[in-house]
């Protein structure tokens, strides 16, 4: 009899394993039509978040189609997601220590360059961001020459909800937005969909998601310049109003101010309700990640891409060491592993976090850890 039972649970865990091999094999899917490369991102139960599994897969397989196709296509499976973010739940959930760094200055490091090598890349390339498309989906997404979004999309950089800042690239992105609207969707987290994503520059082109997948069949059928392809088969966006728009002289009056603090204080003065709306988010999240996010948007506005990048990797590493603050294992515990969605910020307010302990985020790292782009 007991021979029997550890037969059957030997059969079980090869089989779990046998799974879960199976499952990592799969969670990116690589095909080439018509020499285009076709890209997907393969966790639909996972919103396609991005681990570091996906990204060793995904480089190399950029590098390789830079020089065999004419285009590629990034696209998410499963019809909810492009891309919700990057799978942070697996570098913090051994809590502080060396195993959390190591996991995930590794991760960082990997989905960085990765996000460099698509700001640079040779061959035209297009992301269909139809549906969730979040953090490290932006990442593998806004830096390429072409992106498609629909009714479906969902954009927001909610990295202070988890005690982190605006990465992958983020600091480029949201400082050259009109108005310093980036200042307000990297504070607050605060969410765009279907064409205010157009209207906003996250995306360059809008079709409903109903043609999606026709236009996806145009693109790797039809030879010429994807640019053509993509002017004569999405909506002119023209005539379409950002939802935004009322509010956006407001914004630039209050977010352009260079200190969180006074960002707070334009928006209580204000008083409207949608300025008590933006307060209550504002007092939900890290003041740290407050405090690192406006200074990187302010520095961002005058670097390259992969000078952000580089200077995002310096955050990203104080954040996981957490010399400074625990804020981000405490932020990824509330939101994504407990769920408890009651973080205890520490520093608990914007008055406990001083600007030279903010300062030391931004110092260079040491030679073997700064990151190096070619």
């Amino acid at each position: 009899m007991l021979c029997s039972t550890r037969l059957r649970f030997s059969t079980r865990l090869l089989a779990y394993r046998r799974n879960l091999s199976t499952a990592c094999m799969d969670d990116v899917l690589f095909e080439v039509k018509n020499d285009v490369g076709i890209i997907t991102l393969n966790r639909p139960k996972a919103l396609n978040s991005l681990n570091t599994s996906m990204v060793l897969k995904i480089k190399p397989k950029l590098k390789e189609y830079e020089s065999l196709v004419r285009m590629v296509i990034m696209q998410g499976a499963g019809g909810k997601a492009f891309c919700a973010g990057g799978d942070v739940k697996s570098i913090t959930e051994n809590g502080v220590g060396a195993k959390s760094f190591e996991i995930g200055t590794n991760f960082f490091h990997n989905e960085y360059s990765m996000d460099s090598m698509i700001g640079k890349y040779k061959v035209p390339y297009v992301s269909l961001i139809d549906g969730i498309t979040m953090g490290g989906g932006v990442g593998i997404s806004v830096h390429g020459k072409y992106r498609v979004a629909t009714e479906k999309t969902l954009f927001a950089m909610p990295e202070t909800a988890i005690g982190l800042f605006c990465d992958v690239g983020g600091s480029h992105v949201l400082s050259r937005m009109d108005k310093h609207l980036g200042v307000l969707l990297g504070l607050t987290g605060c969410r765009l969909k279907g064409s205010d994503v157009v209207k906003a520059g996250i995306a360059t082109h809008y079709v409903h998601s109903s043609k999606i997948d026709g236009l996806r069949a145009k693109l790797i059928e039809d030879v010429r310049d994807p640019g053509i392809v993509l002017a004569e088969n999405t909506d002119d966006m023209d005539g379409v109003e950002f939802s935004m728009a009322p509010l956006m002289e407001k914004i630039d009056s209050i977010f352009s101010h260079e200190r969180v603090e006074d960002i707070v204080e334009a928006l209580r003065t204000d008083g409207s309700e949608w300025a008590q709306g933006v307060l209550k988010s504002l007092s939900e999240v890290s003041p740290t990640g407050l405090k690192i996010t406006r200074k990187e948007i302010s520095k961002g506005k005058n670097l390259s891409l992969d000078e952000c990048i580089k200077m995002e990797h310096r955050l990203a590493v104080r954040c996981i060491e957490a010399k400074y603050s625990t804020d981000f294992y405490e932020g990824v515990r509330a939101l994504l592993i407990d769920k408890d969605k009651n973080p205890k910020w520490c520093p608990a307010s914007l008055e406990e976090v001083k600007d030279e302990i903010i300062d030391k985020y931004f110092e260079p790292l040491s030679n073997d850890q700064e990151l190096q782009l070619s």
